[in-house]
């Protein structure tokens, strides 16, 4: 049924004020025509029955019915068209004074008290009788006054074809009249549509003037702008992110042609071709991690990512992280302390994955002979995993951007065993994923980034 509605939502518009149009004048005809059809019908029913009453008064006032019979022009003035009918019967049903135009037989009426009405036909046409059964002159009489339906039902017909002309063309007409309101009332959507259309990617920074539309439109504008600035953000988000993967692969890439280049310039010893090649390799190592979370990255973002949810013993797994990366806290007099604990429904390899990108960043920026803190708390609908390290802390601009792509609050602390940039980035999309979120806090006491997974109650 939706399919035969045309696509224009201008026409929808017009076709349904023409179909309540027509629902409204139709049941308005409807009503028009059956009052006045009962008005008619009851109109001819007053008219009969004063007819016979006329005519029983007038028998009363006379000397006889022969008289009536021998001066027509007594009753005469009761009649006045070729649909009126008119009987005086007698007893045994025959007829003593006619009026009959139409030639219609005799009705047999039965027999009742005062004037009595009902539907005849006779030959064929329609008529509506009253009659009345009286005495006079110790005789029984039957008075019957009757009218041919035939005038009303052409009048009733023609006022029907009226009503259907009327309603043709109150249809069409509201058809027009709707179709017309309705390119009126959308003129703020096209206008609303063309100020959209004219938005592209190099005016992202438009926005849709709510304060001049309409107020149905305005939550429309609204919607449209919010959305807008997502688009405004996303593509400044790419865009930074272009130009912080070409910086950040143009490093090694230069590293290894300088070095290249420095090396064919005269021959080297055997000695010197292998350090080379030890060089070569760790930026061979940085590309290939760096390209690695890239690919991670990407397809966390899939739509139709797919998760290995199963139940995990926190301790036991920080206790593993912990014991992975004991030898490179050993080096810097860290201490690793681990106090999480309860379990916990989600990816065990993203899982590790995210812990072990946040325990490498405590360990590379915590101060030295320093605890760093796993722990873990379960509060309202979520479980909170936090690790703290003591350091110097983060300043509260960088903190926003903190989880972006390939951002370093000092690009110049780089190392060649980090992510490139790209840890707390993935750290975001796995707790993405899991639809739980990662947060940060940074003071004097110690940064602390806290991971919130959502906990079936």
């Amino acid at each position: 049924m939706i399919a035969l509605w045309p696509r224009a939502l201008s026409l929808r518009l017009a076709l349904m004020f023409a179909l309540v149009s027509v629902l409204l004048l139709g049941a308005l005809g409807l009503y028009l025509y059956q009052s006045l059809e009962r008005e008619i019908a009851w109109r001819d029913d007053a008219a009969l029955v004063g007819r016979v009453e006329r005519m029983r008064a007038l028998i009363g006032d006379s000397d006889s019915i022969e008289t009536l019979r021998r001066r027509p022009q007594l009753y005469a003035n009761m009649l006045g068209n070729s649909d009126d009918l008119l009987w005086v019967l007698d007893g045994a049903g025959r007829p003593l004074i006619e009026i009959n135009p139409a030639h219609m037989p005799v009705p047999a009426l039965p027999p009742g008290p005062g004037v009595q009405l009902q539907d005849g036909a006779g030959a064929g046409e329609p008529s509506r009788l009253a009659w009345l059964h009286v005495r006079q002159d110790g005789r029984d009489l039957t008075l019957i006054a009757g009218k041919l339906l035939a005038e009303r039902s052409q009048m009733l017909a023609a006022y029907r074809l009226k009503l259907w002309l009327a309603l043709g063309a109150g249809a069409l007409l509201a058809f027009l009249l709707g179709w017309a309101v309705s390119q009126r009332g959308l003129r703020p959507v096209r206008t609303l549509a063309a100020r959209a259309a004219a938005i592209d990617v190099q005016h992202l920074h438009l926005r849709l003037d709510a304060a001049q539309q309409v107020s149905e439109l305005r939550q429309l504008s609204d919607a449209l702008n919010q959305m807008l600035a997502r688009l405004e953000d996303g593509f400044g988000r790419l865009s930074r992110f272009s130009e912080d993967l070409a910086h950040e692969m143009r490093t090694p890439l230069n590293n290894l042609m300088g070095q290249t280049q420095l090396a064919l310039q005269k021959t080297r010893t055997t000695e010197d071709y292998q350090a080379l090649l030890a060089s070569s390799q760790e930026e061979y190592e940085r590309l290939a991690r760096m390209i690695d979370n890239m690919l991670f990255l990407a397809r966390a973002e899939r739509p139709d990512a797919v998760l290995h949810r199963e139940p995990i013993a926190l301790h036991e797994a920080v206790a593993q992280l912990c014991d992975y990366f004991e030898g490179m806290a050993e080096e810097r007099g860290i201490v690793l302390v681990n106090e999480a604990d309860g379990t916990l429904a989600a990816d065990p390899q993203l899982l590790r994955r995210a812990l072990a990108n946040l325990l490498a960043n405590a360990l590379r920026y915590g101060s030295a002979d320093s605890p760093v803190r796993i722990a873990s708390q379960r509060h309202g609908g979520y479980l909170d995993i936090r690790v703290t390290n003591q350091g110097e802390p983060i300043a509260p601009e960088h903190l926003p951007r903190l989880f972006d792509r390939f951002y370093r609050c000092d690009p110049s602390r780089a190392q060649p065993g980090d992510s490139g940039g790209l840890g707390l980035a993935i750290v975001r999309s796995i707790m993405q994923l899991h639809g739980g979120t990662v947060r940060v806090e940074s003071s004097a006491d110690g940064t602390c980034f806290t991971l919130s997974f959502p906990v079936p109650a």
